[in-house]
């Protein structure tokens, strides 16, 4: 069996996309109907920066999503072959389950890009700039990060945002919590805390207003049933029902992303084979989780046409 997954945030740099549009008119037409569903030049600003203006998270969700989704065009119409022919489910971290549910034909890709524009914006207005903060914290599992944002928390927000493999934690809260849980990271077991460069505390109870905002937003879109299941970050488990689908999407605003349960529940359902596209992020990850695991990233036109002869 095989997975197809899709990177979040951070995995946005300058010249992203770049390549694969000079080589590829599938790439270069997600690109544009992106652009043309936000009214703005998104792919010039993935191409040409500058860094500051890409890594706004309105800016870095839809521009991951674009460059992942470019990637797997590529293959499906130049390689022609189809995701459900080819995928057994999907599944992405955090901004990337949108992705995921796009490339599963849930949603298209003029409403996956808005909707992605609207939550980096509605995430970002949740909380003032320098009052929220997340850390990684390296060399703890998932119990000894619930006990340090717990210490840490004295009465502030402070909580577990992303499980993301057996050896890093990110947690999220308030600014002086995550201050404080770097500081108290050793003395509870880990190899040390470092504050991520975020604008915000993305998935704890500080984004209710940007959960709010994409009630309200998901409440209008059309979601299909996708094509194959799609693993649910707040669930780590399967959806395919377009309501379901809904009221995840929001929860996921404020939920843990439970990466690593989710490779698991993958791997328990016989999944062998993980591939990532547009970005080199949760292969390694996954690799991580489950070392038995064929886990490959396809970025480039040369990723695809190995992935082509594999397939």
């Amino acid at each position: 069996m095989r997975a197809f997954i899709f990177p979040g945030q951070g995995s946005q740099a300058v010249g992203m996309g770049q390549a694969l549009a000079a080589a590829s008119p599938a790439a270069r037409e997600v690109f544009g109907e992106v652009d043309e569903a936000l009214g703005q030049n998104l792919s010039r600003l993935m191409a040409e920066g500058p860094a500051d203006e890409l890594t706004l998270t309105e800016n870095a969700q839809p521009a991951i999503m674009a460059n992942a989704i470019a990637t797997l065009r590529v293959l499906e119409k130049e390689g022609g072959v189809r995701l459900a022919d080819k995928a057994d489910v999907v599944a992405g971290h955090s901004l990337g389950e949108y992705t995921a549910l796009c490339a599963a034909g849930a949603f298209d890709l003029a409403t996956t890009a808005r909707l992605l524009k609207l939550r980096g914006q509605a995430m970002q207005a949740a909380v003032p700039v320098g009052e929220g903060g997340m850390a990684a914290l390296l060399g703890a599992d998932l119990a000894k990060a619930q006990a340090i944002a717990a210490a840490a928390a004295e009465g502030d927000v402070c909580t577990v945002a992303n499980d993301n493999d057996p050896s890093q934690v990110v947690i999220s809260g308030t600014k002086a919590a995550i201050d404080r849980a770097i500081a108290i990271a050793k003395d509870h077991g880990a190899k040390r805390g470092i504050a991520l460069p975020v604008s915000a505390p993305f998935h704890c109870s500080l984004m209710q207003p940007a959960a709010d905002a994409m009630a309200a937003a998901l409440a209008d879109a059309a979601i299909a049933a996708p094509l194959v299941p799609v693993y649910a970050n707040v669930l780590a488990a399967p959806v395919s029902d377009p309501d379901t689908i809904r009221r995840l999407l929001v929860e996921q605003v404020t939920g843990m992303v439970r990466w690593r349960e989710s490779v698991l529940a993958l791997t328990d359902a016989g999944v062998t084979d993980f591939v990532e596209f547009g970005g080199k992020v949760l292969g390694p990850m996954v690799k991580r989780i489950s070392p038995d695991a064929n886990a490959i990233s396809i970025v480039s036109m040369d990723d695809i046409e190995a992935l082509l002869k594999a397939l």
